[in-house]
């Protein structure tokens, strides 16, 4: 699957710092590493359907096993081993008889800082490795799933008939400045590039528990992942992640009615139900549970929105050229012939009315071209959407708003199936008392 920056940010999938986002709800990770390694993950997703399965399946190994996770490796022992090979080491041979000889107490006497640098380095790089030999330990087990076995197979071999490796495991408070010496020594001119394999492979895996430890923290609930062939996303309770007191739908796309079209008031719901969509999809492509009840998704290449498009006054181009230019994307997008989810928000909102109107009819019009993607369009506009009402590959579902007498409105988030001529513009400026503030007193 394909995502990017701009589909990510609409999905609020990465946000500025202090803001909620997605990536905040599936971060578990132990380390900086698996951090840096879980959003790798997710602005690469598995390319294809046989690797998002065995994906899932480890991920949904960690759900079930999140005891089996090594807890003597922190976040403090990949920063302390990452310091201790690279800082400088200023011996270029092995310590020499007479500073074996000086013994503990002297060390620390005179050279204390170092001394104790030393201890502290090896008892990280004794943790990190005795972590390691418990995750290769899995592979007694009969229900480790493909891709974890060969992350555990790679752990293991690079553990193997190594001496140094037990040496430095069975160091403790009482050994001797001359052993501590020695395995300084041999460590780093010795140990390096396979610690640093090591660490490579425990990222990895520190991403996998970490999804595996958010689909059961958030409650989410594993897709059921379809290969390649005809359009199918359905989902029934599915809902935004981000909200407090989220509401749910079901819905149900089908290679026959891949198009929806999604009509309502303003802020009536139609952007957070998409997104909801969107969020829902990519959590499923990246091997996650999602935030549904119960859901069945075919294999997508990627996923683009169309919904917070910019304009850059520095290249002179205005929101409706930069409108155009997203929408250009998607049309090449769809030419690849790979299938897509395409997330259309209130589109040409940087032209008037008359042509977002014409815009919006014949993009929709070029878009029914391509049955094999799942598309979504909201739109204000009643009359784009009677305009396609006898299409039967089109979808129609509305967001309901309540309306009185008296000019209030509530809205109800309740999406129903049909088309909606609500039109509150006006009421929101009398409620929100804007006219009564521009009568000159």
């Amino acid at each position: 699957m394909q995502n990017d920056k701009v589909t990510l940010k609409d999905l609020s999938i990465f946000s500025n710092e202090g803001s909620s986002d997605v990536f905040g709800l599936m971060d578990y990770t132990v380390t900086q590493a698996g951090k840096e390694m879980l959003r790798k993950h997710i602005q690469e997703p598995p390319a294809n359907f046989e690797l998002l399965k065995k994906t899932q399946d480890t991920v949904r190994f960690w759900s079930e096993n999140p005891e089996l996770w090594p807890s003597v490796i922190s976040n403090g022992t990949l920063v302390m081993l990452e310091k201790f090979f690279e800082v400088v080491d200023d011996t270029a041979e092995r310590p020499s008889m007479f500073a074996l000889m000086i013994g503990t107490y002297l060390q620390k006497l005179f050279n204390r800082n170092q001394y104790f640098f030393i201890r502290f380095s090896l008892s990280h790089l004794s943790d990190f490795l005795k972590g390691c030999f418990q995750l290769a330990d899995l592979l007694k087990r009969a229900d480790i799933p493909v891709l974890l076995r060969t992350e555990l197979e790679a752990i293991a071999k690079e553990l193997e008939d190594n001496r140094l490796t037990h040496e430095v495991m069975n160091i403790s408070k009482e050994s001797t400045y001359v052993q501590l010496s020695a395995l300084n020594f041999n460590a780093r001119r010795e140990m390096k590039n396979m610690v640093y394999r090591l660490m490579s492979h425990y990222a990895r895996l520190d991403a996998c528990q970490a999804m595996g430890k958010a689909t059961v923290s958030n409650h989410w609930v594993f897709p059921e992942l379809l290969p390649e062939g005809l359009i199918c996303l359905e989902a029934r309770g599915l809902y935004h992640p981000l909200l407090q007191n989220p509401v749910a739908y079901d819905i149900d796309f089908s290679n026959k009615r891949n198009f929806l079209l999604l009509t309502g008031a303003n802020m009536s719901g139609k952007s957070t139900f998409m997104r909801s969509i969107g969020v829902a999809a990519l959590l499923a492509h990246l091997g996650l549970g999602a935030p549904v009840r119960s859901m069945k998704i075919r294999f997508l290449h990627g996923i683009i929105t169309n919904m917070q498009v910019e304009d850059n006054i520095l290249l002179g181009e205005s929101y409706f050229f930069a409108e155009v230019q997203r929408m250009k994307l998607i049309a090449e997008k769809l030419q690849k012939g790979n299938a897509y989810l395409v997330l259309m928000d209130e589109l040409f909102k940087g032209t008037n009315v008359h042509d977002a109107n014409e815009c919006t009819r014949a993009v929709v019009d070029g878009l029914l071209n391509w049955p094999d993607h799942l598309m979504i369009l909201s739109t204000h506009l009643f009359e784009v959407a009677q305009h396609f009402i006898n299409h039967k590959e089109v979808l129609f579902a509305y967001f309901v708003t309540r309306m009185t007498e008296d000019g209030t409105y509530t809205f109800t988030y309740e999406l129903k199936e049909g088309i909606s001529n609500d039109r509150i513009g006006y009421r929101i400026l009398q409620k929100e008392g804007i006219l009564d503030l521009l009568i000159k007193k």
